[in-house]
């Protein structure tokens, strides 16, 4: 199973804590979307053949391209690639972009998932993180989408946003719970350096976030969805059965995809690639795709290295017998001999032969997986 991400380099405003590549402009639209119809069709042989499941459009602002642009793609997507009829095809939206209007002529495209940028159901937060649309908007946006028949939907939302209590965080939790959405991705607000929250917290402007009230809306979150009857199947990305997203499966899988479009990454299992992050190179020099595009090969420790931190963060686990078989008994020993002292803490658990994160082990993720690490 193969994906494709194709990247969507515009938005109506930068928000504060985004470090995603992407301009507050559609000055160069038309011309992206010519660029990319020829990268589309130029890439074809780098997933040599396989059949895509997943097609997912992020960014900047996907929504901000019409339904014709979308069947433009999606026609020269059929025309190069095989794609599977019941492949999962995903729109980032935000909520100031949903109309009854928009939805209808969508569902005249290969669309057939959303994936909505609520981040909260607060208008003070939304504020802070310098969002274009109102909590009303994000509530009218999920019921448009609904009655638009899109069933498959999932939302985003943000903790340990300063100001937003752990009673609030518990709010935004349970109007997610009460619509009656399969799949919720959740992520700690994370200042990245040289955006403008970064910018505005060194000034003294903004609030600067607490680590501790992250890790306590984490817990909290982890409590009620498991109450609610939501798999934990990735630290950040919750869902019913059956609803798991595809397209967050293969990157946590180790899957092959292709990523399109400026600042795009790529990874056939062996190497990495990625574009440039300039929309004007990207487009003056799409011909030449090697000239807009740099590739990394992994060494064996790289790709272990890799699935360590994927695996682990996965409710399938980290799977020693993979480990032994695809790289060699020295790494599954390796390994073994590390992860026992957080078996000891508590933070680790091991079950036929796999290494899961425990309820406290997820709070650790990132810092577990390194001391797995070969490199």
């Amino acid at each position: 199973m193969a994906g494709i991400y194709i990247h969507i380099p515009f938005c109506r405003q930068k928000c504060h804590y985004c470090n995603f590549y992407s301009l507050a402009s559609l000055k160069y639209a038309d011309f992206f979307i010519e660029a990319l119809l020829q990268e589309i069709a130029l890439r074809k042989a780098y997933l040599s053949d396989e059949e895509i499941h997943t097609i997912y459009l992020g960014g900047g602002t996907p929504s901000l391209l019409s339904a014709d642009s979308l069947n433009r793609i999606a026609d020269v997507i059929h025309a190069h690639y095989l794609v599977h009829p019941d492949a999962e095809i995903t729109l980032e939206a935000n909520p100031d972009d949903i109309s009854k209007d928009y939805l209808h002529q969508l569902r005249h495209t290969f669309i057939n998932r959303l994936s909505i940028g609520i981040q909260s159901f607060f208008d003070e937060d939304l504020v802070y993180l310098h969002r274009v649309h109102t909590a009303s908007q994000a509530h009218q946006a999920i019921q448009l989408a609904k009655k638009a028949g899109f069933d498959k939907l999932t939302i985003d939302l943000i903790y340990g946003i300063p100001g937003l209590t752990d009673e609030k965080w518990e709010a935004n939790i349970a109007a997610f719970l009460d619509m009656d959405i399969h799949h919720l991705s959740a992520y700690a607000l994370t200042v990245e350096p040289h955006t403008a929250l970064a910018h505005l917290i060194s000034k003294g402007t903004m609030q600067a976030v607490d680590e501790q009230q992250s890790a306590n809306q984490f817990e909290l979150l982890m409590q009620r969805m498991e109450a609610a009857g939501f798999i934990h199947y990735e630290i950040s990305n919750f869902a019913r059965p059956g609803h798991y997203s595809r397209h967050n499966s293969l990157y946590w899988t180790a899957g092959n995809y292709l990523g399109l479009g400026p600042s795009a990454h790529s990874f056939n299992g062996y190497s990495r690639q990625w574009n440039v992050s300039n929309l004007k190179q990207y487009i003056e020099q799409i011909g030449q795709v090697e000239s807009i595009t740099e590739k990394e090969i992994l060494t064996i420790e790289q790709r272990y290295d890799e699935y360590v931190m994927t695996s682990l963060r996965t409710s399938w686990g980290c799977d020693l017998e993979h480990i032994q078989n695809a790289f060699g008994t020295t790494y599954s020993d390796y390994c073994s001999k590390q992860a026992e002292k957080y078996i000891q803490s508590g933070h680790l658990t091991k079950l036929q032969n796999r290494y899961f994160l425990t309820f406290k082990g997820k709070l650790f993720a990132d810092g577990i997986a390194s001391e797995l690490f070969m490199v």
